[in-house]
């Protein structure tokens, strides 16, 4: 059980970066040790190459060390409980390539081999394994067609941005994963459960609407603002051999919100 987060934050937002970013990954850390990694669009010249930092290690071994620009608007935070293409392998780990499309995803993805297949897709890299690859490369080729998702077998809540498109954070929500999204003034957080915005809320001391996204949706954000909501028809047959918790590192999780509280009453004095 995985667990992603990030935002799109509004021209003008003066919301401190890094500290997002921390909070976000605080509240989703207990949902993964095996790996963590963000990503955001790299400022200057050309704004629309995307940055990927991660590590083979919890939570707790990056959340010091997580640096976004001041002039960032798009992040994307993931902690990851692997279930195919090992972490020793740090192409496996998210956030992924693939193309154009960086993105992170939480769920199985049961059909992905036959989906690469299908369309003659080729791995990113030699030896990339994960099951999560089948979701990019479908939206990569599709460009962003929520339609492309319906070829999907599994669990998805997932959230990409693309080269070709600088502007936009996408967010999809199949079956049998969880995604929040909170809306306010300064832009639109998203994370894997309610309580992950709560922490946001509290770090970066601003008020959230809070709602759960309903499955076979595809939101398009733009500058902070959810600009198109599209439906699909995920595939509801798939049926998960063993139900996973969604706690999987308490450990994880309870040193990252107490380093969170240090970070926010520090930064916000």
């Amino acid at each position: 059980m995985c667990g992603i987060a990030g935002y799109s934050l509004v021209g003008g937002s003066t919301a401190p970066r890094t500290m997002a970013a921390q909070a976000l990954l605080a509240g989703i850390a207990e949902r993964g040790e095996d790996a963590v990694g963000y990503a955001y669009r790299s400022p200057g010249e050309d704004d629309a190459v995307i940055a990927v930092h991660k590590r083979q290690t919890g939570a707790s071994g990056l959340i010091d060390d997580i640096s976004v620009p001041d002039t960032a608007s798009q992040v994307l935070v993931h902690v990851r409980d692997f279930t195919k293409g090992h972490p020793s392998f740090d192409v496996n780990n998210h956030p992924i390539r693939h193309g154009a499309v960086v993105g992170i995803h939480n769920g199985v993805i049961a059909n992905d081999e036959e989906v690469l297949e299908r369309h003659g897709f080729e791995r990113e890299w030699p030896g990339m394994t994960v099951d999560s690859e089948a979701i990019f490369a479908l939206v990569e080729e599709s460009a962003n067609d929520p339609r492309s998702l319906e070829e999907l077998h599994g669990t998805m809540a997932a959230a990409w941005l693309d080269e070709r498109d600088p502007g936009t954070l996408f967010l999809a929500r199949g079956i049998g994963r969880p995604l929040w999204i909170g809306e306010s003034r300064e832009g639109v957080f998203f994370a894997s459960t309610s309580a992950a915005l709560a922490v946001v809320e509290r770090s970066l001391r601003i008020g959230l609407a809070h709602r759960e996204l309903s499955e076979g949706t595809l939101l398009r954000v733009c500058g902070g603002h959810v600009v198109s909501e599209r439906s699909f028809q995920p595939d509801h047959s798939f049926r998960e051999e063993r139900t996973l918790p969604a706690v999987r590192s308490q450990y994880e999780g309870e040193y990252c919100l107490q380093r969170m509280a240090v970070i926010a009453a520090w930064t916000m004095a």
